[in-house]
């Protein structure tokens, strides 16, 4: 193999599909990108036997072929060279070894054979539609917050999308609970999802999708089966295993008869939240909420440290109400909140709170509260 590439692009490149590879591995191949020089093009591809990547670039090609190469260190390498440097990558005079040319620049990198690499096959995909990046950014970036850490739950380890029929409309939806806060966010759902699988992607697809997605643009082609999913955004291709469990009716903790409407400044409910917190120990990151006639106070007791008190405006005309919550998912929640205001939806100290933008939001989200 022997090809010329841009360095702007092979970086580009690179830095889509190298984050995939783990840092550490027992198996010596995958810490390496597959390259592929035909047609034309360069192919890079990197996994770790759940999630694979691949992306293709024009390039100059003087012999075709392919190798590996070990994945951070030649990202390194691309990332220092000279801007606008042209980069030739040759491996026809030794299999074992490549070299990287720029310049007045040479290196020379250990090789593995191409045919060792392995491919993520797969399979039929039996649900296609293409989804807005913007939209499918917005769908992620509102509740992957949510998503569980902890591995004994591996089945909340993830986004779960699926698709549901809300008043005569097919809706897609996103859903991430870690058991204390719950997000789920809604879009119209595009045509061909009707019937979809319900998937749990894992979290580690979830953070290569988004930013994969970041800068919006073009729409995303997803194809879909019980066991994996494709996305296709330009010339990458991200492919991944789904988490094989049975997320839990989530519906049954979304209360419905919260009947206790506090609207809050939303910047003001969150800076007067973050002050008060400073105090909390970091163990419970515990804040009290008591609400009365129009105000809403704060506070926080700790033993070890001292107390602090903040008082705000609210808009709230029912029963007095104090409620204990953990400050960070707070304002986890807050950060996602799209309006100026928060609504806050109440039942009692003891009972699930839900927190919109405004009634009928597309975003939802229920935290549960703590003693305090």
């Amino acid at each position: 193999m022997k090809v010329t590439v841009e360095k702007a692009a092979l970086l580009k490149s690179l830095g889509h599909v190298h984050r995939v590879v783990e840092r550490r591995n027992t198996i010596p191949i995958l810490s390496n990108i597959l390259l592929k020089a035909a047609e034309g093009s360069l192919h890079l591809k990197a996994t770790d036997l759940d999630l694979e990547v691949t992306e293709r670039f024009p390039a100059e090609i003087e012999t075709p072929g392919a190798t590996t190469v070990p994945a951070y260190m030649f990202y390194e390498i691309v990332r220092k060279l000279p801007d606008g440097a042209q980069v030739s990558l040759d491996n026809s005079g030794d299999a074992t070894q490549m070299v990287i040319r720029a310049g007045r620049s040479r290196f020379t990198l250990q090789t593995l054979p191409d045919s060792d690499f392995p491919d993520l096959a797969a399979g039929t995909l039996d649900h296609k539609f293409s989804l807005p990046a913007a939209e499918l950014r917005r769908l992620i970036e509102k509740t992957q917050f949510a998503i569980s850490t902890e591995e004994t739950r591996y089945y909340l380890n993830g986004i779960y999308f699926h698709t549901i029929d809300v008043m005569g409309h097919t809706m897609l939806r996103a859903v991430a609970t870690d058991g204390h806060r719950l997000a789920r966010v809604e879009a119209d759902a595009p045509q061909g999802s009707a019937g979809m699988p319900g998937i749990i992607v894992p979290r580690k697809a979830v953070n290569e999708i988004l930013k994969l997605v970041e800068a919006g643009g073009d729409d995303v082609m997803i194809e879909v089966s019980a066991a994996k999913i494709r996305l296709t955004l330009g010339e990458v291709v991200l492919t991944t295993k789904l988490i094989d469990g049975t997320f839990p009716d989530y519906q049954r903790v979304i209360p419905t008869a919260n009947d206790k409407l506090l609207t809050v400044e939303k910047a003001d409910f969150m800076a007067a939240v973050d002050r008060v917190s400073t105090i909390s120990s970091e163990r419970t990151r515990a804040v009290k909420m008591a609400v009365n006639d129009g105000k809403l106070t704060l506070s926080v007791t700790n033993p070890e440290s001292g107390s602090a008190i903040e008082e705000i405006e609210v808009d709230y005309d029912q029963a007095a109400l104090e409620i204990g919550f953990n400050a960070r998912y707070l304002l986890d929640i807050a950060s996602e909140l799209d309006g100026d205001t928060a609504l806050i939806k109440l039942a009692d100290s003891g009972s699930p709170t839900l927190i919109q933008d405004r009634e009928g939001a597309s975003a939802l989200y229920v935290l549960m509260p703590m003693r305090v």
